[in-house]
């Protein structure tokens, strides 16, 4: 009986293995799709995991810088101008 059980536990962790397997190639492939610098003239089927992992971490920190500079920008934007003028309405309507 043991057998049989260990045998079926097998199969079970084989299936959800390349179940887990065909879930991560998906999410790469998603995530090649999804980065700019990802889709430029590079075929997936070339590009290992790791490469387009790391190409994507270095993508959101550069978007995270991006959002640091402009949110730097605006806060300096609205020190400079009247919090009653128009231009400050706009900027308020934009953040909410």
């Amino acid at each position: 009986m043991s057998g049989r059980r260990s045998r079926a536990s097998r199969q079970q962790q084989q299936s959800g293995s390349s179940s887990n397997e065909d879930q991560i190639e998906d999410l790469i492939r998603k995530l090649h799709r999804l980065v700019p610098e990802l889709r430029r003239g590079r075929n997936i089927d070339k590009m290992s995991a790791n490469r387009i992992l790391h190409e994507t971490c270095n993508y959101i920190r550069n978007l995270h810088r991006e959002v640091d500079d402009l949110s730097e920008r605006l806060s300096q934007l609205l020190e400079t101008i009247d919090s009653e003028s128009p231009q400050a309405s706009i900027i308020r309507s934009l953040l909410m």
